[in-house]
């Protein structure tokens, strides 16, 4: 099983590759050695024996490292690296004799394990002992990501999914090194997290869905236990309380939210501009200050994203006034905002960032104010955009999205007049107003999904399409393996 040129199927990209053109080989006598074995590295070396164990057929240990380690095992070391790999980068040696992982901190540890793992042949995924010898290309790879943020977002909102269909989908993501989960959590069909002081919102306003099913909210066990999962995988998650306007469910909730004193009734459809909080009143401002108390308190990350967009029947400057309003209540719980575009009009801090969807012009604006911008450019990064006219599930009002639509572009070239430097990094949205499932999930998320991991991570100078659809060709195999449904583009010639 396996071959040197399965290294070449590596997504993302890695910076740097030297094949040597021997093999290790993986047998039921090597062990993972971690040094140091604090905590944290131990897990790492138990995660890496957890995907391995179970396709080899027999039991992975981790073990302490000796002074002199043997070889014949893998070993992940970590702060004997160079500096210069940063968070998440990298070094991983393999040689006939052992496979040496370093890294500078333990996410690059993680991130060389998924290496490792796309390393061996597809079965190593599957949950049961599969027959073959396990053997891994000798090589020499030096790696680090482009761009920080490197990120997805599932709306939970339109559709609810549950905690397991959540952390799947994390699993997914960490295994094309992503590191950003944005959760969209609140918008006029449905409210997903409770808030104590608020508890209607999740009770009432969760209650529904697109369409009108049972919808369904997490409780902050379930959102703390998402976001230690999250965390596990070194995967920050951010969590959205979308805000004037998108807010139907809550104003549905808490008749004090709007300005007429009337609770309207229940949404279930998929228009979206006509909400607004009463912005100009005391209840929404008190309102504000409990909900992001709440969410900030069990949020491990830096970051709280406020929604902002399509707030169409909110006055501009009343909208402005607003958003300023909730920059410092997220400020003062000691968390940065985000917004999607529109609230480059207000006045931001340094510290908050906008996300970049449509109108280039907000985008650049802010980046000129000195502000970081995350770039889903709607008709490149849409996971929710069909792929083509045939596709099921999906919408297609930002144009179709097919493979290489998705994979064929560069984050620092989408805003003429905005430099690289302002560019936080990249983010794939996946709206939910048809999806239903953790299998519609999946479908539109791959295979574009790990073309985006690639245009996070990889240097711009390597890019081509040609090459990446061969490497792409091959994953097919491992979404089987993994049971993830995704879409058999024509485009790819799928290896079984």
């Amino acid at each position: 099983m396996g071959s040197s040129l399965s290294a070449l199927n590596i997504i993302p990209n890695p910076m740097s590759l030297t094949v040597s053109g021997d093999m290790f080989v993986l047998s039921d006598l090597v062990d993972i050695y971690v040094r140091p074995a604090t905590d944290e590295v131990t897990n790492i070396g138990r995660y890496l024996a957890g995907r391995l164990s179970p396709s080899a057929g027999f039991e992975i240990s981790v073990l302490e490292a000796a002074d002199i380690p043997p070889d014949e095992n893998i070993h992940l070391i970590l702060a004997e690296a160079d500096p210069g790999l940063g968070e998440e980068g990298y070094i991983l040696t393999i040689t006939p004799q052992r496979v040496t992982l370093m890294a500078y901190r333990p996410a690059g540890l993680f991130r060389g394990c998924q290496t490792i793992r796309q390393l061996l042949p597809p079965s190593i995924e599957r949950a049961t002992a599969q027959p073959g010898s396990w053997t891994l290309p000798t090589l020499t790879i030096r790696d680090y990501p482009r761009f920080e943020w490197r990120g997805a977002m599932l709306d939970v909102a339109r559709h609810f999914f549950s905690v397991d269909d959540v952390k799947r989908y994390i699993d997914l993501l960490a295994y094309y090194k992503m590191n950003r989960l944005h959760l969209h959590l609140t918008d006029d069909q449905g409210w997903r997290i409770m808030i104590d002081a608020w508890p209607n919102l999740a009770a009432h306003g969760g209650s529904t869905q697109v369409g009108g099913g049972p919808g369904g909210y997490y409780t902050q066990a379930d959102y703390a236990d998402i976001a230690a999962y999250a965390q596990s995988r070194y995967i920050m998650v951010i969590p959205e309380i979308d805000m004037p306007g998108h807010t139907h469910a809550a104003l549905a909730s808490y008749a004090s939210l709007t300005c007429d004193g009337a609770a309207p009734p229940l949404y279930t459809g998929t228009e979206v501009g006509f909400s607004s909080l009463c912005v100009g009143k005391n209840e929404t401002l008190a309102f504000v200050g409990d909900v992001v108390r709440e969410i900030a308190a069990l949020t491990p990350g830096p970051y709280i994203h406020i929604g902002g967009d399509e707030a169409l029947s909110t006055e501009e400057a009343e909208y402005r006034q607003f958003i300023e309003q909730v920059q410092a209540v997220v400020e003062a719980q000691g968390k940065h905002m985000i917004g999607w575009e529109e609230i480059a009009k207000a006045d931001l801090q340094p510290g908050s960032v906008v996300q970049h969807w449509r109108n280039g012009e907000p985008a650049k604006s802010a980046a000129q104010q000195g502000n970081r911008v995350i770039m889903s450019p709607a008709f490149r990064i849409y996971l929710d955009m069909k792929y083509d006219e045939t596709t099921p599930l999906g919408l297609s009002w930002a144009g179709y999205i097919d493979v290489k639509t998705a994979y064929d572009w560069d984050p620092a070239s989408q805003v003429e007049g905005m430099p690289e430097s302002s560019i936080l990094g990249i983010e794939a949205p996946l709206w939910s107003e048809t999806l239903e499932t953790i299998s519609d999930i999946e479908y539109m998320a791959f295979p574009r999904l790990p073309g985006y991991a690639e245009i996070g991570w990889s240097p711009l100078s390597g890019k081509d399409w040609e090459a990446y659809k061969r490497r792409l060709a091959a994953h097919g195999a491992r979404w089987d393996a993994m049971h993830v449904n995704f879409h058999r583009a024509a485009s790819i010639a799928w290896e079984e």
